[in-house]
């Protein structure tokens, strides 16, 4: 089985990624909340928005519809991003 990894800090592949949106997660804020990719060093987010369909959302929903819906990370999460980022 051939694996194209999307986010090596978590291991998660492109077929996981396509599983999440399939399910209904439509924003790569979505995603990160299912599965952390997108979390770490955040160099994963434009491969994410590619296979997201560049933030379209899912299907019958617009980029409104599909953010309103997303769930925020919690904030550890985002100052733990953000920490990161400026080390």
């Amino acid at each position: 089985m051939h694996r194209v990894y999307v986010c090596s800090c978590f291991g998660i592949t492109e077929q996981q990624v396509k599983k999440h949106a399939g399910d209904g997660r439509c924003t790569p804020r979505q995603i990160a909340s299912a599965c952390k990719a997108g979390t770490d060093c955040g160099s994963c987010v434009k491969r994410i928005q590619a296979l997201l369909g560049r933030g379209a959302g899912c299907a019958g929903q617009g980029p409104v519809a599909a953010a309103q819906q997303a769930p925020a990370l919690p904030p550890a999460v985002l100052v733990e991003a953000r920490d990161q980022q400026a080390a």
